[in-house]
């Protein structure tokens, strides 16, 4: 119980704060009321009241991950049926055309949640999915695939902000690491499952318009699925509507620990919760501190190249020699690998030990693609030392990097403006990931085949990232 009242505190001392004393004072005031509160909580909550609420709130970012995948291995025959067959900008929009839609959805996400709460949020983000994965498997033009890509980017940019704050606020102190790595584990079980289901695609004429159906089908029952779930707690409350809150406190805690929750709970509200928030407030004010921590922590994310292998790993691997359906199960199963020990591990290690962890063995993944690139190598053993490199990287790359940022932020955000700050700190990541994405599917073939100039500078950059993700971890220790 003292750990979270520590963690409690710990996030005001993290939080650019207007005035110190101020929360000093508060927390003096509090300390009576949970003094009086260590009797109502001597254990930690079940797990079994709050499970199915986050594994349903999880299925967004399942969906989340078989998109992301789900033109890997169909590309191809997407693009001789409609008509764009050896375009490599046509293919590239295919895909950053869905990016683009992701940045519009991220960017309203903070509004949307605050304004309709984090239930009608989701299912408002399962709508778009539905009609534009419909929109793509009827297409019979490149424009109906773009159009259907983007309306299912908005639904992916507006879906993970509103997952992550949701399973943070829903989940108990002590499992709250646990159940945030639940986000990553549904989104590599959903770019495993894309890959998979597009297997057959080379085999059966039109299956990659079964790939978008099938998406359809999971993106319902979530929409229907919210219905039954709790709403966040601290969205209640934040709209005045406490006992609700309790209400909702008592199904995903238990009765004995809701009155310890409220307390904690308007230890957090600071009294402006009705104040609007600006955006010039997120980009130049008091809380920009925070922000700019946030968006870097996604802008790294991005910037490692971590989507170059989910989107392109087909073409990747081929260039090597690999089959891309052992690829494809060897990227998924490596993937899956690290979301689970990270699972573990998150409550346990902590988040910035994960996160540092992570970048360094991402560092060393491009040591090997660099010793793959030597001329001296053999062909066999450059295969195997790129191959492995590569599949370190994703490894590494689920450990930390994959699924700290989202869980970390709605940590260390003020309750006031924490939907809004998730939602321009995502849009950051949509954007440079757009800006990676845009560009000819060809670059990243060539930046994971044998020339060596070219991933020694990866190699670099790498290691300048990793520095930089050192320095801003510290600083906001």
């Amino acid at each position: 119980m003292w750990s979270r009242h520590r963690e409690a505190f710990s996030t005001y001392k993290r939080m650019p704060s207007r005035d110190h004393s101020t929360i000093v004072d508060d927390v003096e005031e509090n300390s009576a009321l949970l003094q009086n509160s260590m009797g109502m909580e001597t254990t930690n909550p079940s797990w079994l009241l709050s499970f199915p609420h986050v594994v349903v709130a999880t299925i967004i970012s399942l969906l989340f991950g078989y998109h992301l995948g789900v033109v890997n291995e169909p590309l191809e025959s997407i693009s001789m049926d409609l008509g764009f067959s050896g375009n490599t900008l046509a293919e590239g929009l295919v895909v950053s055309t869905c990016l683009g839609g992701a940045f519009i959805g991220s960017l309203f996400s903070g509004w949307v949640a605050d304004g309709v709460g984090r239930r009608r949020a989701f299912q408002l983000c399962a709508l778009p999915m539905i009609i534009g994965a419909a929109t793509s498997a009827t297409s019979k033009s490149l424009a109906g695939m773009l159009i259907g890509r983007f309306l299912v980017g908005t639904g992916m940019g507006l879906g993970p902000p509103v997952a992550s704050l949701y399973v943070a606020e829903v989940s108990p102190a002590s499992l709250r690491g646990t159940y945030g790595s639940f986000i990553q584990i549904a989104t590599c079980l959903g770019l495993m499952g894309a890959l998979f289901i597009g297997i057959p695609v080379k085999e059966i004429a039109g299956w990659w318009r079964v790939c978008f159906w099938v998406s359809t089908i999971p993106a319902g029952l979530f929409a229907f699925a919210m219905i039954f779930c709790a709403e966040s707690p601290h969205w209640l409350y934040k709209k005045g509507r406490s006992a609700e809150a309790e209400a909702e406190f008592e199904r995903l805690l238990g009765g004995s620990h809701v009155k310890y929750a409220m307390l904690e709970l308007s230890k957090l509200d600071r009294g402006d919760e009705a104040d609007t928030v600006r955006l010039t407030e997120l980009l130049y004010g008091r809380h920009f501190k925070v922000v700019y921590i946030g968006s870097t922590l996604f802008a790294l994310q991005q910037l490692s190249g971590i989507n170059a292998v989910f989107y392109f790993s087909s073409s990747v691997f081929k260039s090597a020699g690999v089959p891309s359906d052992v690829a494809n199960v060897l990227i998924g199963v490596a993937n899956l690998s690290g979301s689970i020990i990270a699972m573990l591990l998150m409550d346990k290690l902590g988040r910035k030990l994960l996160l540092l962890w992570s970048f360094f063995g991402m560092t060393m993944a491009m040591v090997l693609q660099v010793a793959a690139a030597n001329t001296f190598m053999s062909g066999s053993g450059s295969l195997y030392l790129s191959v492995g490199g590569m599949l370190m990287f994703v490894l590494t790359f689920a450990l930390g990097a994959g699924p700290v940022p989202g869980l970390l932020l709605p940590e260390i955000f003020p309750n006031r403006i924490r939907a809004k700050a998730m939602a321009f700190c995502m849009s950051v990541h949509w954007v440079i990931s757009f800006l990676l994405f845009s560009s000819s599917p060809m670059l990243f073939v060539c930046i994971f085949s044998s020339k060596q100039e070219l991933v020694i500078d990866s190699f670099c950059n790498q290691m300048q990232l990793c520095r930089l993700e050192c320095q801003i971890i510290e600083e906001q220790a």
